[in-house]
């Protein structure tokens, strides 16, 4: 399937975070640490839900439940589109072409990790709430690679294949998207990672807005896969 240019330009740009992540192209890992970043806990799961935000003094308006499958504040989706994204209705702000021309900044994304109740045991979901006053657009999925005991394990999470179009994903005030990661699809063997490396915006932010969470419960790692965000878990572990 042809990969549309803007799209093949953010795939780009995701390999060259993850690049950084692994030491490949001169980024440390301590780029990677949000200025500010404490816990939370996963209303689905009651487990510790690390989680990093790049404003002093974040005011999220989503759900507690930053992990929970069942669903998450923001648009209702008449229906998917060629790519198996949701689609809106008349209201411009919710549509794809209207998040990519308004990214969302670091400053108002707060970023967790989970490992909710009812998906595989190799399954973290990455939340991202939105904390500013107006709709913004994240990229088709984050991207992510581990870290173990402080060092860059030289993994990164692959997506979808096959994606085309504008790579954005409207995110509403106060709502919050999802992405599902498998560290470990095969049940392969591999390094054990006690962190991950986030990026919420490979096509549109730098490096140094990315966070790196600990794992609550760590994982091995094998050819691990990143679904794309969408307003619940359940419909992100479904793009895997």
């Amino acid at each position: 399937m042809r990969i549309h240019p803007s799209r093949a330009a953010a795939l780009a740009t995701a390999v060259g975070f993850v690049l950084a992540l692994t030491g490949c192209g001169g980024g440390t890992e301590g780029d990677l640490k949000a200025p500010t970043a404490g816990t939370g806990t996963s209303a689905a799961s009651g487990t510790p839900a690390a989680s990093g935000t790049a404003s002093a003094t974040p005011t999220a308006a989503g759900p507690s439940g930053t992990g929970d499958p069942a669903g998450a504040a923001g648009p209702t989706p008449t229906g998917p589109d060629g790519n198996g994204k949701a689609t809106y209705g008349a209201d411009a702000t919710t549509e794809d072409a209207y998040a990519y021309t308004h990214p969302c900044s670091a400053r108002n994304l707060t970023v967790k990790v989970t490992s909710p109740q009812g998906f595989p045991a190799p399954v973290r979901v990455v939340t991202v709430t939105n904390n500013g006053s107006t709709t913004c657009g994240l990229d088709f999925h984050p991207a992510v690679g581990f870290s173990a005991k402080g060092s860059a394990l030289g993994i990164q999470a692959t997506p979808p294949e096959g994606l085309g179009g504008a790579p954005a994903h409207p995110v509403r005030p106060g709502a919050t998207t999802y992405a599902a990661v498998d560290l470990n699809p095969s049940g392969g063997g591999g390094p054990v990672a006690d962190e991950i490396n986030i990026l919420a915006d490979p096509s549109h932010m730098p490096n140094a807005d990315g966070v790196s969470l600990p794992l609550a419960t760590t994982g091995t790692v094998a050819k691990p896969r990143v679904g794309l965000y969408h307003f619940t878990a359940r419909d992100s572990f479904d793009t895997l």
